[in-house]
C-alpha cells in the first residue's frame, strides 16, 4: 500500500464527518456523500442493496474516497484521499452499532425513532473500503501561511 501523509489520519477518520465516495456507472464519474466507520484499517459504509452506490460497487468495485476536515474561520483544512476497492458484506450487528455511535452518540434512548426505522433499519449491506493508496494533506495555511494552522 502507498501511504503519504502530512499528519495522522485516526483523529480525524474518528469524527463524525462526512465521506465523498466515487464510483463509476458506464464509464461516467458519480459522488455519492456517505457516513463512514474507521475500524481494523478499512473504512466502513452502510447502505441497502437498492441503493445506487451500493449497484454501482457491485458492478465495478474499484472507488475513491475522499474526506475533508474544514474549519475557515480557524483557517483548518486536511483532506485524506483513498484508492482502492470496495467488498459488499452483509451486515455486521456490532459495527454497524459502533457506526451509529459515532454518529447519533452513545445513548441510544435519544436516537431520532424516525430516524432509525426508516433510514437504518433498512440497512442491509456493509461495505469494506479497502484501501490500496492513502494521501493525507495539510493545506492548513490558506490563512495563516506560510505556517499551518495548529491547534
Amino acid at each position: 500500500m502507498f501511504i503519504q501523509k502530512d499528519f495522522d489520519i485516526e483523529p480525524i477518520l474518528a469524527k463524525p464527518l462526512m465521506a465523498h465516495l466515487s464510483t463509476i456507472e458506464n464509464d461516467e464519474p458519480r459522488d455519492s456523500p456517505v457516513w463512514f466507520l474507521y475500524d481494523e484499517s478499512s473504512l466502513w459504509i452502510f447502505g441497502t442493496s437498492k441503493d445506487s452506490f451500493i449497484k454501482r460497487l457491485n458492478k465495478n468495485c474499484n472507488c475513491a474516497i475522499g474526506i475533508v476536515d474544514f474549519d475557515v474561520e480557524k483557517g483548518l483544512l486536511k483532506h485524506i484521499g483513498f484508492r482502492g476497492k470496495a467488498i459488499c458484506n452483509k451486515i455486521d450487528p456490532d459495527r454497524l452499532n459502533h457506526f451509529l455511535i459515532k454518529y447519533l452518540g452513545s445513548d441510544s434512548t435519544q436516537w431520532n425513532s424516525w430516524f432509525i426505522k426508516h433510514v437504518v433499519n433498512p440497512l442491509n449491506v456493509m461495505v469494506q473500503y479497502i484501501p490500496k493508496t492513502i494521501v493525507a494533506k495539510d493545506v492548513s495555511f490558506f490563512k495563516t501561511g506560510p505556517n499551518l494552522y495548529s491547534e
